[in-house]
This record gives structure tokens, C-alpha cells and sequence, in this order.
């Protein structure tokens, strides 16, 4: 029987406890279990570094929804980023999208070359800017799509072409779009990293990450090397907190990007507004690619208010329903300042405002954000 996304969500590493027969997951709080005595192993785990019952729950689901072989959980998705890299080989360089998240493009501009790597920072929209950033030492492209805080389009297949055809792997950032809304494993990318500190987990009590590797191999094992030497494992906790909103995702990401449509669409018409970034419109030079690659267009969207930054920050300022603070993917709407946000070293826009669509009913939000913008 064919199994469709939302009952895979709802159903993947949920099996009832076979001890006791509870229907919702255990959580295995333990650090360490039972060996044998020259430490032999005679359980499935051994050390929590390693692994934990319930982490393992989590990647079974996360490998399911993400029609991937292997996943790798983490304590944030900046350790999941970071251990992609280190797993690399040794000179391996790196080609990462410049709109990406910002402590993306730090690990790989401050932290990789310590560990031995190069990167470039490439507009990965440009498919022949990619094509000519390619090198014979070039390992992996590192992309988002949407990206963050514009939300630029990449064509991920073509991109899975051009790092094939130069012997380097794609990652995709899945994290603003979801296993819902688009399939980069499916479209030829070899992995798909998220932070499940987002629309995953849902509710903006839990941090984490994730890799979702397409299948096993060398880059899979030295990456689990790397997570159990270095540390960045998920706590049970956290792990039982993303696996719980995992199985309400589906529904959840629906609103979601229905949210944010209406709120694009009001925002775009705007005496005020400058621009708005959601490929979910037909103006966004992203659009069509979108409309090949998701299923719908996300929750989360950016706009430039007219006035400068001044202008801009007034317009937080005066919002009422939505709550001025970072992250994203929660029930709530959030809205950022987001050069601001960023620090000294960003190269965001500084009229931009960055907006996590929530939950809330569409037309509360459309209203706060035109008293905001007078």
C-alpha cells in the first residue's frame, strides 16, 4: 500500500511501545546502556554521543519524510551545517549560496578554512556563475531554496547536474520550504539539511537539526564520526519534541503558506512597500521555478519598506499581532528587522523586514501590518 506524505508524517517513528504498548513515544532520558564486560555491545546503544532510542526514533522519521536512506539528527541546525562541512575531505572547497543564512556563510568564510577547506560565495540562482565557481577540489554546493531573507528560487536539479558533473555533492537548506512543500533528495540533491528548531518542530520550544542524506557511503559515516567525537548530538528531549511536531507538519505548513499568500498579495499592493519577496507571486522573478519545484510557496516571505532604515524600523515598532523577535516556523507570526538582527557583517538590505507567517487568522494579520505601515 502506497503510503502518502501525511501519513508517513504522522505514523514514521511512532510505533507503539512494545514494553508497555503506549501509543504516543517513550523518552529514553538515559546517557549510557548497558555492556557487556570488555564492553562488548549487546544493545542497540551504547552511549548517548552515539546514539539514543529516542533520537533514533527521530532520524527513522526524518529519513522517511524526506525519502531519504540515512539521517543524522542534531542539537541545532548549525551543528548539522558545520558537521556536513567537517566531513569533507581534507582541501575540499566548498561552493555556498550568498543569500544563505548568515551563520552558514560564517562557518564557511571563518571556520572552514581552519579545518583546511576554501569556499565561494556565489549567487546560486546564476546557474553559469556556479558552473564557472566550480574547481577540480570543489566537494559540495551549499544551497537554500527559498533562500533566507530574499527568497531566491534555485533549481535545484540543475544544480544537482553541475555539482555531479564536477564530482561535488548538493546539500539543500529544506528548512524554510519542508518536506511538504519540496523534495530536493527527489530532485536530485544528495543531501537535505534542516533546522528542525523551525517549522519541524513548530512551536518555538525546542532546538535542533538535522541531515538527510539520499543514501549511506563515506560522507555518511565520517559525518557520524564527526557528530559523535565533536558532541553536537540531539538531547532525548529535544528529539521527542521534534518528532511530535513532526506529526502534525503537514497540516500546520498548510496554513501556513495559505497565511503568507494573503499577506503577500496585500503587501504588494502597498503604497509603502517597496518590494515584496514570495515566490507564491506571480511578479517574484522566482515564481515559475517555485511553481516546478514546490507544491506551495512556504510561510515565510520578506519586504523592503519605502523611507529607509528609519522607516522601516518605525513600521516594527508599531505592530501589534505579530511579535518582534528572531527564529521562525512557530505558531505565532514573527517579524524582524533582519540587518539588524544579522550584525555588522550582513549584507541584507537595510529596509527589509523579514516576516514567519504563523498561524493567526490571515485577515488579523494583514490588518496589523497596514495600521503599521500607515
Amino acid at each position: 500500500m502506497v503510503k502518502r506524505f501525511e501519513t508517513i508524517a504522522v505514523h514514521a517513528g511512532a510505533e507503539p511501545d512494545p514494553d508497555t504498548g503506549a501509543v504516543a513515544p517513550p523518552i529514553h532520558l538515559s546517557t549510557t546502556f548497558v555492556h557487556g564486560p570488555e564492553s562488548e555491545r549487546i544493545h542497540d546503544h551504547y552511549y548517548i554521543r552515539e546514539s539514543n532510542p529516542t533520537q533514533a526514533r527521530l532520524e527513522t522519521a526524518l529519513a522517511a519524510v524526506e525519502s531519504g536512506e540515512v539521517a543524522l539528527a542534531f542539537a541545532s541546525g548549525l551543528a548539522a551545517a558545520a558537521t556536513a562541512m567537517q566531513a569533507l575531505p581534507p582541501g575540499s572547497h566548498v561552493i555556498v549560496a550568498d543569500d544563505g543564512y548568515y551563520d552558514v556563510r560564517t562557518i564557511a568564510t571563518e571556520f572552514l578554512p581552519r579545518w583546511g577547506g576554501t569556499s565561494s560565495l556565489v549567487d546560486v540562482t546564476d546557474l553559469d556563475a556556479v558552473a564557472r565557481a566550480m574547481r577540480k577540489e570543489t566537494k559540495l554546493l551549499f544551497v537554500e531554496s527559498p533562500s533566507n531573507p530574499l527568497m531566491k528560487i534555485a533549481d535545484i536539479a540543475a544544480l544537482a547536474d553541475i555539482a555531479h558533473g564536477g564530482g561535488a555533492s548538493l546539500i539543500v537548506d529544506n528548512t524554510f520550504a519542508t518536506p511538504v512543500l519540496q523534495r530536493p533528495l527527489e530532485l536530485g540533491a544528495d543531501c537535505v539539511m534542516h533546522s528542525t528548531t523551525k517549522f519541524i518542530g513548530g512551536h518555538g520550544d525546542v532546538h535542533g537539526g538535522a541531515l538527510v542524506f539520499r543514501k549511506g557511503g563515506p560522507w555518511v559515516d565520517e559525518a557520524f564520526h564527526v557528530r559523535k567525537v565533536l558532541g553536537g548530538v540531539a538531547a532525548p528531549f529535544a528529539s521527542w519534541l521534534v518528532l511530535r511536531g513532526l506529526r502534525t507538519l503537514a497540516c500546520r505548513v498548510d496554513r501556513h503558506a495559505a497565511n503568507a499568500l494573503a499577506v503577500a498579495r496585500a503587501l504588494e499592493g502597498h503604497a509603502n512597500v517597496e518590494a515584496v519577496h514570495y515566490p507564491g507571486l506571480a511578479s517574484d522573478p522566482g515564481h515559475a521555478l517555485a511553481r516546478r519545484q514546490m507544491s506551495a510557496f512556504g510561510g515565510m516571505l520578506s519586504f523592503r519598506v519605502r523611507g529607509g532604515r528609519a522607516a522601516a524600523v518605525d513600521v516594527v515598532s508599531r505592530l501589534k499581532v505579530f511579535t518582534v523577535a528572531t527564529s521562525l516556523g512557530g505558531t505565532e507570526s514573527l517579524i524582524e528587522h533582519r540587518r539588524s538582527s544579522e550584525g555588522p557583517t550582513s549584507t541584507t538590505p537595510d529596509t527589509l523586514l523579514r516576516a514567519s507567517i504563523g498561524l493567526e487568522n490571515e485577515a488579523d494579520l494583514i490588518d496589523d501590518l497596514a495600521q503599521a505601515l500607515g
